[in-house]
């Protein structure tokens, strides 16, 4: 199980929301690079990084701090947040992104999705398949579509979609476990996907419990901020 520890930006600052809401930030710290550093130190080599201002304002806002970290550590890299159209999946790739998240766009201009899947390749395109009851949450889960995860998730599967990061955000934020029958049903499902669970993690205890499954990786964000899992404890998971 990959671990992939999580930097949210705004006004270029390494910070956590709660349920996806603007209005319950936290600013963790000043300097993205500074954090990504740590992980780097206690041997992590993957970073889910992710552009609220962009998820906000649907196109790339940070691309500047994804240049930064990219250019001065060794982090795999996936970038989210406003990924919207063709000049910003260009400008995350020329910035060191290795792979990008897409959720939005591939509910609002699925056309363009799909045409991004053929010209860089399923293992660099991830899908966000973000999920408020049951339902396809999207704009900084701001907006929640009429489209079912599973519908959504079965669509994409058939256009070669390899990876698919999902987050319940009624978890994400609130250190309260993940939603771990989410992530069975659709590992039932799609057994050929690469699951990547995010949101709610709150101990080791969780990445026992989701090593446990057959999710291909787990993005830890507040846990790690918030002192419930110390980055030692993270070695016995990393590969």
């Amino acid at each position: 199980m990959e671990i992939i520890p999580a930097i949210d930006i705004i006004d270029g600052k390494c910070v956590r929301l709660t349920k996806g809401d603007y209005s319950q930030m936290k600013v963790y710290n000043e300097d993205p690079l500074e954090v990504a550093n740590t992980f780097v130190d206690h041997g992590l080599t993957r970073l889910h990084l992710v552009d609220l201002d962009g998820a906000r304002k649907k196109r790339v806002v940070n691309h500047k701090v994804l240049e930064k970290i990219a250019g001065k550590t060794s982090l795999f890299i996936d970038f989210g947040g406003g990924v919207q159209s063709n000049e910003d999946i260009r400008i995350a790739f020329e910035c060191g992104a290795r792979q990008i998240t897409g959720g939005s766009i591939a509910v609002k201009d699925p056309a363009t999705f799909e045409a991004w899947l053929i010209r860089f390749g399923p293992e660099k395109v991830i899908l966000g398949a973000d999920v408020r009851d049951g339902k396809i949450a999207v704009s900084g889960w701001q907006e929640k579509s009429e489209l079912h995860i599973f519908d959504f998730l079965e669509k994409y599967v058939e256009k070669s979609v390899k990876y698919v990061i999902s987050t319940d955000v009624s978890k994400d934020g609130m250190l309260k476990g993940p939603a771990f029958e989410l992530y069975k049903d659709i590992n039932e499902r799609f057994a050929d996907l690469k699951l990547i669970a995010s949101g709610g993690v709150s101990g080791v205890d969780d990445l026992e419990k989701l090593s446990e499954t057959s999710v291909y990786g787990v993005i830890i964000g507040k846990a790690i901020y918030e002192g419930r899992i110390d980055l030692k404890e993270l070695s016995k998971f990393v590969k």
